[in-house]
């Protein structure tokens, strides 16, 4: 028993010749097997050489098949098993941070939806749901914070929302939303977040708005939102222009209209090179042709190569957004509501006076009736806000006047008068009626017929304020019915009700409807006894 094995297949001979076919088939998988002992096996099954060799060594070529597919790697079954579930993990993050994606592209819709936010651009980030955020995304800075606390800004306004984030993700961004719904700090809080904190490097920021009434409350609401920071705002003036060396005034953000920095910027006091933030406020205007030469002078001075635009108005028309596509570089796009509409908290009304008679008869009668202050009433022009003015300054209603004409001083004191409450009735023209934030006015009356929607928006947008309600009332005699079905589709796209008959009207293309209006009556009635 302790003799080798092999004894026992001794006198055994194998006859090639009779099973040379078998054999050769044997021979070509020799170098596959293992062991010389499965040989054997096959030899002593003769017989069923045939039909059941053939079976398993179909079965051994799967087997050496799937080994040579993966030559030159380490094929065991422990290295195996290490590497599936390594893949597999990596699979289920990718498919775990995915679904978290998507997850959050949900919320971001329903928030948008539910502040009526329209956007467009590719990878918009989220929208904020309350100021807190700030830190805690982007690392603000405590004092913007705390001011905004004082300010009593509880959460952002849907403008506020949407173009915060797209600025301080390094975004160009044009934003169309109705007056009154916080367009200013939307641009100004990512600019001071961006900038940091003060610097002597020369003028960082740079806001350019159409008027200068515009321009001082913009800078007034900065100084507000940089309190107990060492941020330096200025306001271009007229003196300013003349008499300050640009190379020594320390300024972190300059704001001004289009004019003076285009002034400045040619009698090469005033270096723009170092800009890294370009807003336009109320942009449709400052594309308007009068003020779009200054505009292109200024982007162009503007030569920062890493600089950052962006164009905020109520409204936004076709020509001017093409305008911003092409001065743009993946901008996104913003809008709050519905395109070129007003507030929704404003009470609009029509309303039928047949002549310019009629105008004065139905203001007056408007007056004695439910006079609410304050109320700013706006005319066509200059020369009829004077005669208009000329009319009720002897009627009991505290009655001032603002227009183009008025000193600069002049100007700021009827603005002053207004916001204190020692002017009640306060007439302009479309000059005021940009941007201006005149805490809780009540009414606003066009005693002339806007020139265009775009007039009517924004003429409208001076009450119904951050969310207060207003009532906008429009006088309208018969020279002004063609032009009724445009005002009528801005009312009922913000929820007012129009009569039938206006919407029934022909829809005309205008520019601007100024006719030729008769002078108001300036007689005293006594002169006509």
């Amino acid at each position: 028993m302790s003799k080798d094995t092999s004894f026992l297949f001794s006198g055994i001979k194998f006859d090639r010749k009779k099973f040379a076919a078998d054999f050769s088939k044997f021979k070509e998988k020799k170098e596959t097997a293992d062991t010389d002992e499965q040989f054997l096996e096959n030899e002593n099954s003769a017989p069923e050489a045939e039909t059941l060799p053939v079976v398993k060594k179909r079965k051994r070529k799967s087997k050496v098949s799937s080994s040579v597919s993966v030559e030159g790697f380490n094929v065991f079954k422990a290295s195996t098993s290490e590497i599936v579930p390594k893949d597999n993990d990596v699979n289920e993050v990718d498919s775990e941070a995915k679904k978290e994606y998507h997850r959050q592209m949900e919320r971001d819709a329903l928030l948008r939806k539910k502040h009526n936010i329209h956007v467009s651009g590719m990878n918009v980030p989220s929208p904020l749901q309350t100021f807190s955020e700030l830190r805690s995304r982007y690392k603000c800075r405590s004092f913007l914070v705390r001011n905004l606390a004082e300010l009593r800004f509880k959460e952002p306004t849907p403008i506020q929302r949407q173009a915060i984030p797209v600025l301080l993700s390094g975004r160009e961004c044009f934003a169309c939303a109705p007056t009154g719904s916080g367009k200013t700090m939307a641009f100004v809080c990512p600019m001071l977040i961006k900038l940091k904190h003060a610097s002597t490097d020369g003028i960082r920021g740079l806001i350019l708005l159409p008027t200068r009434e515009l321009a001082a409350q913009t800078a007034r609401e900065c100084k507000k939102l940089t309190k107990g920071t060492k941020f330096r705002i200025k306001l271009m003036t007229k003196q300013l222009v003349k008499s300050a060396d640009f190379s020594k005034l320390h300024c972190d953000i300059l704001i001004s209209t289009p004019y003076r920095v285009q002034y400045a910027v040619r009698k090469k006091k005033l270096d723009l090179s170092r800009v890294e933030y370009l807003v336009l406020d109320e942009s449709d205007k400052l594309f308007e042709l009068g003020l779009v030469k200054q505009v292109d002078t200024i982007v162009k001075a503007c030569s920062n190569p890493s600089i950052m635009r962006s164009l905020f108005s109520a409204t936004l028309p076709d020509s001017v957004e093409e305008l911003a596509r092409t001065l743009m570089h993946d901008a996104v796009r913003v809008i709050i509501g519905r395109k070129n509409s007003a507030s929704e908290t404003i009470k609009q009304k029509l309303l039928y006076v047949g002549s310019e008679e009629g105008k004065l008869l139905a203001i007056r009668q408007s007056f004695a009736e439910s006079l609410n202050p304050p109320v700013l009433v706006f005319v066509q022009n200059k020369e009829r806000a004077k005669e208009l003015y000329n009319e009720l300054k002897y009627d009991d209603i505290r009655a001032d006047v603002i227009h183009a004409d008025l000193s600069q001083t002049e100007r700021e004191n009827a603005v002053d008068n207004f916001r204190a409450g020692k002017t009640w009735v306060l007439i302009a023209t479309d000059v005021i009626a940009r941007g201006m934030d005149f805490k809780g006015i009540n009414s606003v009356i066009n005693y002339d017929f806007p020139d265009s929607p775009a007039a009517y928006i924004h003429r409208i947008g001076r009450c119904g304020r951050a969310g207060r309600r207003g009532e906008a009332i429009t006088l309208y005699t018969e020279a002004d019915v063609p032009f009724l079905r445009n005002i009528a589709n801005v009312i009922t796209a913000s929820g007012g009700e129009v009569p039938a008959w206006i919407l029934a009207l022909p829809k005309r293309k205008w520019k601007k409807h100024r006719p030729g209006r008769e002078h108001i009556s300036v007689k005293p009635q006594d002169d006509d006894e």
